[in-house]
């Protein structure tokens, strides 16, 4: 068998995941343009059926739509006992939803957490995590709070999403927490993470599950220099996807076409299973927003790179990523 395809445990947990899970920020709708609510359940299916067995979500993707499209799609299948379900905590949202905030609160950690498991049509959570780090809340409240929640049973394993390497050096000093991972942006054309996130996670035996693997459709193959987003849609707002920036990126995403030719596979194929194939990395997450995309995700499990494929990406990035930018702008206020 592949070796992708083998389950890794996630961090010192007790949980095992597979390389590749279904990110659902997308199937909420919020900032992707909408949503088909049907195309969305499909998607679920489709990925579990392939392999797809971890599916990542959080209230604020569509301010609970996501999860609800997520409780509804395992309802149906009657696959939960199939699935690592991985859902967030620590945002809050103003009742017209035009405001975000952090608040990670032991109140209101409780409270999400009541609300995600009604939503997911579930009694446990597998994994759940803090979001963002929450500077008003002393992370020693967070942590201690998700571990009494794992010693209620309502979780198996807690993470946090999108902390430094500073903040998860304050968890791993708590002596009483367990944290089981920490969730950053990683792909081809975002690779702070190896600088110091990684490192750190695979000395300290953090699992990482790493978002945006397709750096929000630009490593699909599918975006061009006039593609055009609607009104809302977080793209518009992308650095990466403004006309100078954009045409710099698609450039190497040209030569990694050669690339993917050589190996049999799409762009998007190429760039996640580059993803799960790094250092310190236990899963990419990946979005899908129909069955016929979760299938075609799935197929990058058949990948394998070798040291010549690495460094001939590498050069591809070097000599067309004159000017990098990372995915700083849609970090939520402090």
């Amino acid at each position: 068998m592949n070796k992708n395809h083998f389950q890794r445990r996630l961090g010192k947990s007790a949980l095992k995941i597979p390389p590749l899970g279904l990110g659902t920020w997308a199937i909420g709708g919020l900032h992707w343009g909408g949503t088909d609510e049907t195309d969305s359940l499909n998607a679920i299916h489709a990925a579990i059926d392939h392999g797809i067995t971890l599916i990542d979500t959080a209230p604020i993707y569509g301010f609970g739509l996501s999860e609800e499209i997520v409780g509804r799609a395992l309802k149906e299948s009657s696959k939960r006992k199939q699935v690592i379900l991985a859902t967030k905590c620590g945002l809050e949202w103003s009742t017209d939803h035009r405001q975000v905030r952090r608040n990670a609160s032991p109140e209101r950690i409780r409270t999400e957490l009541d609300l995600s498991l009604q939503r997911l049509q579930t009694d446990v959570i597998d994994l759940y995590q803090i979001h963002w780090h929450d500077q008003n809340t002393p992370i020693a409240e967070s942590l201690t709070t998700l571990e009494i929640l794992k010693q209620s049973g309502k979780i198996r394993a807690y993470g946090v999403s999108n902390f430094s390497k500073a903040q998860l050096q304050e968890c791993l000093e708590l002596g009483t927490a367990q944290l089981a991972s920490n969730q950053p942006p990683y792909n081809l054309f975002e690779r702070a993470a190896e600088h110091d996130i990684l490192p750190f996670c695979q000395n300290n035996e953090l699992g990482v599950l790493a978002y945006g693997g397709l750096c929000r459709g630009l490593l699909s193959g599918k975006v061009g220099k006039s593609t055009e987003y609607p009104q809302g849609d977080l793209r518009r707002a992308d650095p990466k996807f403004k006309a100078d920036k954009r045409s710099q990126y698609l450039k190497a995403v040209t030569r990694f076409e050669k690339i993917a030719q050589r190996k049999d596979c799409s762009v998007a194929q190429l760039a996640i299973a580059w993803v799960f194939q790094q250092p310190g990395v236990t899963c990419s997450l990946v979005g899908a927003r129909n069955a016929e995309q979760a299938q075609h995700n799935a197929q990058a499990l058949a990948i394998e790179f070798n040291e010549t494929d690495f460094a001939e990406i590498d050069r591809a990035l070097k000599i067309e990523i004159k000017t990098p930018v990372g995915p700083e702008f849609f970090a939520p206020p402090l």
